[in-house]
């Protein structure tokens, strides 16, 4: 349920960014935005590979809940690290009530930035 969850709040946010970039008069770019947790594969630290009116690019990472604004929710360690290593070409999109009114607001670069980053998962190898 939260896979799917998930993936409609990124379809969201993908026709967000193309009509934020349309509705700025960047038809042309709004045309290059990319779904590519979809294309590419989930595990490149963003979701939507977006841009900027000037062509720069936009790194979209969604979290999407049902619940409210502040509801936590998780963040890997890649994410983390993709959102510190591009600066304020990161955005993390926060999408909520979404089965009710889909409401979204953006966090600019490094997400330890606004939030307090909490390890809740570990990864054990073999010494």
């Amino acid at each position: 349920m939260n896979r799917s969850l998930g993936n409609a709040g990124e379809l969201f946010a993908l026709k967000f960014e193309k009509w934020r970039l349309a509705k700025l008069g960047f038809e042309k770019l709004s045309e290059k935005v990319e779904h590519v947790s979809a294309t590419r594969g989930d595990g490149l630290g963003f979701d939507i590979l977006s841009f900027e009116p000037d062509g720069k690019e936009r790194f979209v990472e969604v979290k999407t809940t049902s619940f409210g604004q502040t509801t936590p929710f998780f963040v890997s360690a890649n994410e983390a690290a993709f959102a510190r290593e591009k600066g304020n070409q990161f955005r993390l999109y926060r999408l909520y009530d979404f089965r009710k009114m889909p409401r979204l607001f953006e966090l600019p670069g490094a997400i330890e930035k606004h939030c307090r980053l909490d390890p809740s998962t570990y990864r054990a190898q073999f010494t």
